[in-house]
């Protein structure tokens, strides 16, 4: 693979500059929009696979929930993983993982067989998403990390695009399980690319291995994401209070934990920097309403409006067009103008958007749907696209695996529960049209709808107040000199 000196990255860290950056990061590239059509294909299949297995709708969304609840126990661990093995290494395993899962999905005699091979899907998808990130800090040079994420949130992105409209065409045509053969597809070409291509750009310092890190990472994130998601179902029960309080307390161990040792699992020192910190929350709670607005709105078009699952994924195409393309111009564009006025014409979008979304009828044209969903999907990658890159930008490059991984996992854990409690708004919805005399199922299902879509411009509310915090870094670091180790070679680099 062919590299030239390192130039300057964030922080004064050498960033190398590979001849062909993108086709070294091909192989993650397919990974990654493998994981997110993964994440996004099963919306429109929930009501399939309720009623092929006979599950409720809150049972049902564990086929997405699980998924992410998945990613969130896993990404903790990638940072750490990351400095003791090899990035080309850890991914092909990721994506052997994924092949297997999506093997066992499509062959799933029971809905437990089917949930399980999803978690290893998810498991997948949460090593080679910060691994992206975290490889791109390292491979591009600083004056194109915002180009570069923007490429990469293209990639990410693309998958809403054609990830509904293909499961529909898919459902229509044979069946949900043709949804998980084509992922299987996916994934072989994934792990060609990554052979041929990937290198491993990112340094190991093999650090000291935490055992009750690790053990806390995963015990912490899971109870708390499994509690939110047994609310739909289960009420605040002895058991969600249980893995609630949990899910808190073993989460602030693990944080104190890794703030007090010498050799942290994932070093949280990263949300000690405002500039990062205020961008990764913001981010976050766009992803969850994202997630939450992509949940509610192919089942309404189902359940609500009567569509087939054909037609739902087709209304879906144009937004997600439209948003892959403005994924790519908000990166190039906060190269050039910074996150803050990017994020404030993005929040404005989102919230006409999603107050057009909670206008919808039973009775509503198909042409109030598509404005909804175009304008939404306008206005979420130039809040996504920005925030993230201004939070990654912030770091110094040895903190860019960490920070990578901080901000992965905010973002799954949030739209893990964004999604528990969209599902859990839904039902509240369907039942006070029950209560208050409705009769009409399908308008029941839009009526719980809107208060999903509620919950989704609170946290674009969210995200506008915490934009005037906003710091962008405006200076460049000093020169330094150090070594990095690029495809298991050592060069010494001057570093900006």
């Amino acid at each position: 693979m062919a590299y030239e000196v390192a130039t300057p990255a964030p922080g004064g860290e050498p960033a190398p500059r590979f001849a062909h950056p993108h086709r070294v990061m091909l192989g993650l590239y397919f990974a990654v929009f493998l994981g997110m059509l993964s994440e996004t294909s099963m919306n429109i299949a929930i009501p399939d696979l309720m009623d092929d297995f006979g599950v409720s709708s809150g049972t049902a969304q564990w086929m997405v929930v699980g998924y992410m609840l998945a990613i969130g126990v896993v990404l903790p661990c990638v940072g750490f993983l990351l400095k003791w093995v090899k990035a080309k290494t850890l991914v092909i395993a990721s994506l052997v993982c994924f092949l297997a899962g999506a093997i066992v999905c499509t062959f799933a005699p029971t809905f437990p067989v089917l949930l399980a091979g999803r978690i290893a899907q998810g498991v997948s998808t949460g090593v080679v998403l910060p691994t992206m990130y975290a490889a791109i800090m390292r491979v591009f040079p600083p004056h194109r990390i915002g180009a570069a994420n923007g490429v990469a949130g293209l990639v990410i992105m693309f998958a809403p695009v054609i990830g509904p409209t293909i499961a529909g065409a898919l459902i229509g045509a044979i069946s949900w399980r043709a949804i998980f053969a084509l992922f299987a597809v996916i994934a072989v070409i994934a792990l060609a690319c990554t052979a041929a291509f990937f290198v491993t750009p990112i340094e190991r310092t093999r650090p000291a291995v935490d055992v009750p890190s690790i053990i806390a990472s995963a015990l912490g994130f899971g109870c708390l994401v499994a509690g939110v998601s047994l609310v739909a179902d289960m009420g605040f029960s002895p058991l969600v209070v249980t893995l609630l309080v949990a899910g808190v307390v073993v989460l602030a161990f693990y944080a104190y934990r890794q703030l007090h040792i010498a050799a942290p699992l994932l070093d949280l020192r990263a949300l000690g920097v405002a500039a990062f910190r205020t961008p990764a929350i913001m981010v976050s709670c766009s992803f969850a309403c994202t997630l939450a607005f992509m949940y509610l709105v192919p089942q309404e078009l189902q359940r609500g409006l009567g569509l087939s699952s054909t037609v739902a994924g087709l209304l879906m195409l144009p937004g997600g067009v439209v948003n892959a393309v403005c994924t790519l111009m908000a990166g190039r564009l906060f190269d050039r103008h910074g996150a803050k006025r990017l994020v404030w014409i993005g929040a404005a979008m989102t919230v006409v958007g999603g107050a057009l979304f909670a206008a919808i009828g039973v009775g509503s044209p198909v042409a109030l749907f598509l404005a909804a969903h175009i304008i939404v999907m306008v206005g979420i990658p130039f809040i996504q696209q920005s925030t993230q890159s201004a939070a990654l930008k912030a770091l110094p490059g040895r903190m860019a695996a960490d920070g990578s991984t901080i901000l992965n996992t905010m973002q799954q854990v949030f739209g893990a529960i964004s999604t528990a409690v969209a599902t859990c708004l839904l039902g509240l919805g369907q039942t006070r049209y029950l209560a208050g005399g409705g009769t009409d199922p399908q308008w029941g299902f839009v009526t719980g709808s809107r208060y999903g879509y509620l919950f989704g411009l609170a946290l674009i509310a969210i995200v506008f107040a915490f934009s005037f915090a906003l710091r962008e870094r405006t200076h460049e670091p000093e020169l330094t000199t150090v070594d990095v180790e690029i495809a298991g070679r050592e060069e010494k680099v001057v570093a900006a």
